[in-house]
């Protein structure tokens, strides 16, 4: 008989782990995959963003935002620093308020988390597929492989659909669907994104330092960052963090333009009059090598034929104003359709999950079963880029760790 089973070790488990063995818990960890964090490994391109300085509530997602409140109220930055302080990591601050392992390697924040609990007594079997959890007699019953063990308590850290590649499931939303939750849908987020345009096989491998603006009714939706074009559609820093609500207007319409501004460092009017003064009037050369000036050569025709203007000559143009206005605006509004994604295989993170109304942000311990806690990514919150899905996470583990 276990004091505490938890399924997923992953960051909320390992973290939960951590905290109860640390309470003199007996802890088992059941693990899926071939080994612990694995998700946790591919974090911050293998150096692990591994939380925001400024971890504010406006930084996330939920239908229920009170509960996001709730959760991070008194769990600060400092807290998460100090935690991994106490297993020997060291962090550092970095542009944007993201802060990364010391060493720069996620497989640092894996091996010593694991190490930590195995420390602490807390055991950890991987390849061990959980099947069910079912409440038994003062506790649980949990059954894995060909195996199964009693609990008094079980934290159930699964994840989500997010990366399914590393291990990411929906398994844990179907552990907890019998006790009673609701399961919120949701769709794949901080995701790159498909596109009918053509031109695409052109564009691929392009990328700018642009600003991707989301007009959706009555709101504005600008980030800034890399924008990188690809033979599929679009992807890239900018693209990722405006991902959330592109797909929340996919699920009402099946086309979504973006707005691309291709040169955000200068203004129209600056971009013009840079253009007016090397026009040359004598000038037969064609608009197609004319601009290789400014842009990238493959941006040019995307630019221009629509505008019918992929033939003219510089000198064509210099007898209408309004024809290098049109490419100006072109280049400062670049439309570009988007109608998909490329689904959870390409997401970081998923939005929707468990109800957060079912739970209790104090403990993270179910409202429809006692003795049961569910921590992380499985449930209806989701963060933006930059070490916030991170944070809940962490936060997660901490409350679920120290409640049971």
């Amino acid at each position: 008989m276990m004091d505490v089973i938890i399924i997923g070790a992953g960051a909320s488990g390992l973290v939960a782990a951590i905290t109860a063995a640390r309470r003199g818990k007996k802890v088992l960890i059941l693990e899926k995959n071939n080994k612990v964090g694995k998700k946790l490994l591919a974090t911050g391109n293998g150096r692990c963003n591994i939380t925001n300085q400024r971890p504010i509530p406006e930084r996330f997602y939920s239908q229920n935002p009170k509960f996001i409140r709730q959760v991070l109220e008194g769990y600060t930055y400092q807290t998460i620093k100090q935690f991994f302080k106490s297993i020997g990591l060291e962090l550092i601050e970095a542009k944007e308020g993201k802060v990364f392992p010391m060493s720069l390697q996620a497989a640092s924040v894996v091996d010593l988390l694991q190490f930590e609990c195995e420390q602490l007594g807390a055991k950890i079997v991987c390849e061990a597929e959980v099947k069910k959890v079912e409440s038994h007699k003062n506790g649980f019953m949990v059954y894995y492989a060909e195996e199964k063990i009693q609990s008094y308590k079980v934290v159930i850290a699964t994840g989500h659909e997010s990366a399914p590649q590393l291990g990411g499931t929906a398994d844990g939303l179907q552990f907890a669907k019998p006790f009673g939750h609701h399961i919120i849908n949701g769709f794949p987020t901080l995701v790159q994104l498909t596109s009918p345009m053509p031109h695409l096989k052109r564009l691929s491998g392009i990328k700018v330092e642009g600003r991707v603006t989301l007009r959706a009714g009555q709101q504005t939706i600008q980030k800034e960052g890399d924008i990188l074009f690809t033979n599929y559609g679009i992807s890239g820093l900018a693209i990722l963090d405006i991902s959330r609500f592109v797909m929340e207007q996919l699920i009402h319409t099946p086309i979504v333009t973006l707005e691309l501004d291709l040169m955000p460092k200068m203004s129209r009017e600056q971009l013009l009059a840079l253009m007016k003064k090397s026009l040359d009037k004598k000038s037969q050369k064609p608009l197609s090598i004319w601009l290789q000036g400014f842009i990238n050569k493959k941006l040019i025709l995307p630019i221009l034929e629509p505008l019918k203007l992929e033939k003219a000559t510089v000198g064509s143009i210099l007898s209408n104003v309004n024809q290098l206005e049109t490419i100006a605006d072109r280049i400062k509004h670049f439309p570009f359709n988007v109608n998909g994604s490329n689904g959870y295989k390409g997401a970081e993170v998923a939005t929707g999950g468990i109800d957060t109304q079912e739970v209790n942000p104090q403990t993270m311990e179910s409202l429809k079963q006692k003795g049961l806690y569910l921590a992380g990514e499985l449930l209806d919150v989701d963060g933006d880029r930059g070490g916030f899905n991170l944070h809940f996470a962490w936060v997660c583990g901490l409350r679920a760790g120290k409640s049971v």
